[in-house]
């Protein structure tokens, strides 16, 4: 039977609003069919009729009112359930609402509660933190170790040399790049306030080397700059600020001023190491590969220790371009392949 002869069936006895009268196979559609055929109804099928309160139809089954009577009573029966029903719809709606709000007063209630419990603040607090210096998993042994550094830092206190050796050594994988880099931005605003105190250029020079590291060269040159501008003639103070201001300018890709800084630098300190790396670190840079490790050469005869100018010709490599990295890594294996091997494991 197609689905407009059933509808049909319900609504020729006003019960188109109810599912069992429209789904073949369900009580009340095979009850309908068999008045609607003139089968007399079991007793269990006007019970089924009584008890589902569908009186206009038992009636009209018993023979107590006849059509146009029953017409009357199942409409009136069909707009009274269709009434009961909105309302419950309704209720229901507005029962779900208020469970709705009530979950969500609870839900903000739970976080509030979580936002005010002391232990998840910690938790919270100490996430963040580590997150903020780029820390994941710290071993349970050295974590309060740690998270007590990581704070003294976020609050910008120096670190004691102990507490510095030890992060290094023992737990070096919380040592990263954005912690020493906070670190040393610290240790060059303190050392900073000790040469306005002092007046003693080292505390300068060692700050701009601290401000270089913390990738901060501007600060450096500022400093460097106001300490220049004071007189300095001792040629090794002068030749350390040349060197470190030389240093800074090169990290701005200023390459030929850090070159004219590290020439006066070598001028005035003909056996110091440092102004010898600047020049080989610049000259390199600048494309003049010759001159270059010519220079580093220079550095390593007056003392420089060759782990320190590896360490600076990785660092140099890595900010050159593809090309320009293979262009002098094999230039360097070409002038001592045994000194540069490390360069063929790259």
């Amino acid at each position: 039977m197609n689905r407009q002869i059933t509808a049909s069936l319900a609504g020729r006895y006003f019960l188109d609003d109810l599912p069992g009268a429209l789904q073949p196979g369900a009580r009340l559609y095979d009850i309908l069919k068999k008045i609607d055929e003139g089968v007399p109804l079991s007793r269990l099928s006007l019970l089924y009729l009584e008890t589902s309160k569908l009186e206009a139809l038992f009636l009209l089954v018993a023979g107590e009112i006849g059509w146009e009577t029953f017409h009357q009573k199942a409409e009136q029966e069909r707009a009274h359930r269709i009434e009961l029903a909105g309302k419950r719809a309704a209720e229901k709606a507005e029962a779900l609402a208020a469970q709705a709000t009530q979950r969500a007063v609870e839900l903000k209630e739970f976080f509030a509660a979580q936002e005010r419990d002391p232990k998840l603040i910690r938790q919270r607090e100490a996430k963040e933190l580590r997150n903020r210096f780029g820390i994941g998993y710290v071993d349970s042994e050295y974590y309060p170790r740690v998270m007590s550094i990581l704070r003294r830092v976020s609050k910008g206190d120096r670190l004691n040399s102990e507490d510095v050796v030890w992060i290094q050594t023992e737990a070096e994988e919380c040592w990263t790049d954005k912690l020493q880099k906070a670190w040393n931005a610290i240790e060059a605003e303190a050392l900073k306030r000790e040469w306005e105190r002092s007046g003693n250029p080292w505390d300068a020079i060692n700050a701009s080397s601290n401000w270089r590291k913390a990738a901060e060269p501007n600060s450096a040159l500022a400093l460097t700059q106001a300490v220049l501008a004071k007189a300095t003639p001792d040629a090794k103070i002068r030749s350390a600020l040349l060197t470190t201001r030389g240093g800074a300018l090169r990290d701005l890709s200023k390459l030929n001023e850090a070159k004219s800084m590290g020439l006066e630098a070598h001028e005035l300190t003909p056996k110091d190491f440092r102004p010898c790396t600047l020049l080989g670190a610049v000259h390199i840079e600048l494309g003049d590969l010759m001159a270059g490790h010519a220079w580093y050469m220079k550095a390593e005869k007056l003392g420089a220790d060759k782990r320190s100018v590896d360490n600076d010709l990785r660092t140099l490599l890595a900010r050159a371009s593809q090309s320009e990295q293979q262009r002098i890594s094999e230039f360097l294996l070409q002038q001592d392949p045994q000194r540069f091997a490390w360069l063929r494991k790259k």
